[in-house]
């Protein structure tokens, strides 16, 4: 069964993707500057695995009390988070280096602390940057078991109350790839014939996976349980490092289309024709938040500026905040949207006031 997309609209007379891609290129050639990561990428790379392997390391060779261990897998689970978001994220759009093979290697960084680069990549840069915010093609806003993240989603009677829960939701993220996610979404991409038609071997994915996760589970419980930590000090303390990742992880990237401001689209399945271009849609469904928070912005990688990450996932997040501009002032002389929720808690305030609107309402037309 072959994966059949939908194809966006070529017309676009003001030429708004044409003219950002020029002036933005133009911004790299005059000022002699790479698109992909720098010295500022490996610092940010060796402080994100110092913050995720320094604790695990410290529980192994100095004894701890346990709530010292617990403490230590939260810090863990910032930095867990921290490789997500500013290290695989950029090494898996292939441009945390004009490498390939360092993005390839640094990609696997998510295998490394128990999720798949291969189910993210299909999810993730096939599926959602391609078909952000539309109902059936992104799997962000698919339909979950308790969440509705689309108008056009399937309405439950607890999908009301789902602004009350939604954020403990999302602190469970990570332990589920961990479990269930990634083997559901391998088996489905198999079946579908995603794997193939993307380069990948169904075989070599299943076995990498199988085998990172397993050495995953033994650095992370096996090895602090056999140096006489108390398992229940362990157990405790993996499920708080994984909801804290989970939490941010998630909330980052709802931030960036489920908010007051961004479109969301159904059509056929089987295929159908957008109104709008790729790059106009990407400014009609994402949204920039917290851009002018400096110290998050460092930290989640970038991704307060979803808007440029999205019209040039292949650009270092490092350079989103020199190029925000010249993709403001044009959306802005073509008289296209340009969203941005200055402050994060706002943004926050935004995304659950959304999801009370999506728990509350039958549908609400493309």
């Amino acid at each position: 069964m072959s994966y059949n997309p939908v194809t966006f609209s070529r017309k676009d007379a003001q030429q708004f993707f044409q003219t950002t891609r020029q002036r933005v290129n133009e911004y790299f050639e005059e000022n002699n500057i790479d698109k992909s990561g720098n010295g500022k990428m490996y610092i940010k790379t060796l402080v994100m695995f110092a913050l995720y392997f320094g604790p695990l390391v410290l529980m192994v060779i100095q004894p701890m009390a346990a709530p010292i261990v617990i403490l230590m897998y939260a810090i863990m689970g910032l930095g867990k988070s921290g490789i997500g978001m500013a290290v695989m994220h950029d090494a898996n759009h292939g441009s945390y280096s004009k490498h390939t093979w360092v993005n390839k290697l640094v990609s696997y960084s998510l295998n490394a602390i128990g999720a798949s680069k291969f189910t993210w990549h299909i999810q993730h840069n096939v599926k959602h940057h391609t078909y952000t915010n539309v109902y059936e093609l992104d799997e962000d806003v698919h339909d979950k078991p308790f969440l509705r993240l689309s108008p056009h989603g399937v309405m439950k009677p607890h999908h009301r109350h789902q602004h009350k829960y939604a954020l403990l939701i999302y602190s469970l993220a990570t332990i589920s790839w961990l479990f269930y996610k990634d083997f559901k979404q391998i088996l489905h991409y198999n079946k579908t014939g995603l794997t193939k038609e993307n380069g990948f071997s169904p075989t070599r994915e299943w076995v990498i996976m199988i085998i990172t996760k397993v050495v995953y589970v033994g650095y992370a419980i096996v090895l602090p349980l056999s140096v006489g930590i108390a398992w229940w000090a362990v157990a405790l303390g993996f499920i708080v490092m994984h909801l804290i990742a989970g939490f941010l992880v998630t909330i980052v990237f709802q931030l960036a289309h489920v908010v007051e401001g961004p479109d969301h689209f159904i059509t056929d399945p089987d295929g159908g024709k957008m109104d709008n271009t790729w790059a106009i849609h990407q400014l009609k469904t994402t949204s920039n938040f917290a851009t002018h928070n400096k110290a998050l912005t460092w930290f989640v990688g970038g991704l307060t500026h979803q808007v440029e990450h999205h019209l040039f996932p292949k650009i270092s997040h490092i350079h989103y905040s020199k190029i925000a501009k010249i993709v403001q002032q044009t959306a802005k002389e073509c008289n296209l949207p340009y969203y941005e929720q200055d402050k994060f808690g706002k943004a926050i305030v935004s995304h659950l006031r959304v999801l009370k609107s999506f728990g509350n309402m039958n549908v609400v037309p493309a």
